[in-house]
C-alpha cells in the first residue's frame, strides 16, 4: 500500500488544480501524471470528508467547501513558505513561483520587458505573467500581486502607487486636413472624436498647464474597449483621441500623431500595485516589486507618483 502524502503536498496540488482549472493542466505544471494528481485530490477530499470540486466532461468548478478551503490553503502555504525562507541556509538563492497580473497594453509593451529582465537575473524563479484589464478576485486568481492602471476596486487589498500616466489629445495629420489645427479645447470639441469605452456621459475633462479646467462633450464617432484598436483608428485619421504618452511615444516622435493641444492634458491615471494584506511576501516578490518601482517611472510618459 502506498504511503499517504503529507498534507502540504495535498494542499499544493489542490491549489494548483484550482488555479489551472483542470486536473490535467495542474498535473503538467507539477510534473505529475493526471492519475497521480487525481489521486491526491481524492485523498484530500477523503481526509476532509468533503467534495471539493465538481467535475464535468469539459470543466471543473470548486464547490462551496472547495472555495472556502482554497483561501485557507493559500494562507497556510504562505505561512509555510515564510518559515521555510526564514530558515533556509542558502538565502542568496532566489527560487519558487511568482504569479503576476498586469494590464494588457502596458504589460505587453513595457512591463513584460521588466519581467523578463527579472527572470534573466533570477532564472530559478518560475513566473506566471497574466495580462488582464478587467478587475480580478485574488481568491480565484491566486496571484501574488496585481498591477493596474487606474483605481483598484477592492478595498480589502493593500495598494501602492507605482507611477502617474500622462494622457494627451492626439490626432493623425490626415484628421486635421482641410481645417486649421485646433488651438483651444472649444475648437477641438467640434471635431470627430474616438473614445476608449466606457465613455461616461460623453464628457471629456481637460486641464491647462496653468491649472484651469474645461469639460468637453465632443461628437464621438467611434468607441472601443481596446486601446490597440483606438490607436489604430486614430492613426488612420478617423478623429481625435485621448491616449497615454507611453503608448504612442514612438508615433509622436515620427510625426504619425500630433499633440493637438500641447498646453492641455486629460486627467492623469495612476499605475497601482495591489496585494493581500498580512500575506507573507517572499523575497522574490519583494525584489520584483522593487524592480517595478524603479523601472516604471523610467517609461516615457509615466512619472513618479506624488
Amino acid at each position: 500500500m502506498s504511503r499517504p502524502l503529507d498534507r502540504l503536498t495535498l494542499l499544493q496540488t489542490f491549489v494548483r488544480i484550482a488555479d489551472a482549472g483542470s486536473i490535467s493542466a495542474a498535473a503538467r505544471d507539477l510534473g505529475l501524471s493526471q492519475p497521480s494528481a487525481s489521486r491526491q485530490l481524492a485523498e484530500l477530499e477523503t481526509r476532509l470528508k468533503s467534495q471539493l470540486v465538481r467535475r464535468t466532461t469539459h470543466s471543473l468548478a470548486l464547490t462551496a467547501a472547495g472555495t472556502e478551503l482554497l483561501a485557507d490553503a493559500r494562507r497556510l502555504l504562505d505561512e509555510w513558505e515564510s518559515i521555510e525562507e526564514k530558515h533556509l541556509a542558502a538565502e542568496d538563492t532566489l527560487q519558487g513561483r511568482l504569479s503576476v497580473v498586469a494590464p494588457v497594453a502596458l504589460g505587453q509593451l513595457h512591463l513584460a520587458r521588466i519581467a523578463a529582465e527579472f527572470q534573466l537575473e533570477y532564472p530559478r524563479v518560475s513566473l506566471s505573467w497574466q495580462l488582464e484589464d478587467r478587475p480580478i478576485r485574488f481568491a480565484e486568481v491566486g496571484c501574488d500581486c496585481w498591477i493596474k492602471v487606474g483605481s483598484v476596486p477592492d478595498e480589502s487589498l493593500v495598494v501602492k502607487r507605482l507611477g502617474r500616466v500622462e494622457r494627451l489629445v492626439v490626432a493623425a495629420p490626415r484628421a486635421l486636413e482641410g481645417a486649421a489645427v485646433p488651438e483651444t479645447p472649444r475648437d477641438a470639441g467640434t471635431r470627430p472624436w474616438l473614445a476608449l469605452g466606457p465613455f461616461e456621459g460623453g464628457r471629456l475633462p481637460l486641464q491647462h498647464q496653468d491649472g484651469s479646467r474645461v469639460t468637453l462633450r465632443p461628437p464621438v464617432r467611434m468607441t472601443t474597449n481596446n486601446i490597440f484598436a483606438l490607436r489604430e483608428a486614430t492613426l488612420m485619421g478617423l478623429g481625435l483621441a485621448v491616449l497615454p504618452r507611453w503608448f504612442i511615444d514612438g508615433e509622436l516622435e515620427s510625426g504619425q500623431l500630433i499633440d493637438v493641444l500641447p498646453q492641455w492634458r486629460a486627467p492623469s491615471l495612476l499605475v497601482h500595485l495591489a496585494f493581500l494584506p498580512g500575506r507573507h511576501q517572499p523575497r522574490r516578490l519583494r525584489i520584483f516589486l522593487d524592480m517595478m518601482l524603479e523601472a516604471i517611472p523610467k517609461i516615457p510618459g509615466i512619472e513618479r507618483p506624488d
